[in-house]
């Protein structure tokens, strides 16, 4: 006789919990999921999870140092143009002739 669909989930459940598994989750973008499709339709994986423990490892595989420039998070950096610049400073400049007081801060520009 086959076994019920709920003893083969107790039966999964106690196989998982003797092996110490543990379900991660994972809430994505869309650009994020586009990102792992890509990278799961390249390396010909199927299932994410087995894209995500493949990642998981690989990464550790390289150490700290090595697994770390993929680790730290992009930071942007504003730079203002030197017009834009010269736009502020002459703004600031107005602002300060019509309510003077108020302190002329230069903005950095390359």
């Amino acid at each position: 006789m086959a076994a019920s669909q709920q003893d083969r989930s107790a039966k999964t459940a106690a196989k998982r919990k003797a092996a110490g598994e543990k379900e991660l989750r994972l809430r994505v973008r869309p650009g994020t999921n586009q990102a792992l499709a890509e990278l799961m339709d390249w390396a010909g994986i199927e299932e994410q999870g087995e894209a995500m423990t493949l990642m998981i490892h690989h990464l550790h595989a390289l150490g700290p140092s090595g697994a770390m420039r993929f680790l730290e998070v992009p930071r942007h950096e504003i730079v203002l143009s030197r017009n834009v610049a010269l736009a502020f400073d002459r703004k600031s400049l107005l602002m300060i002739q019509q309510d003077p007081g108020d302190e002329v801060i230069s903005p950095f520009c390359r």
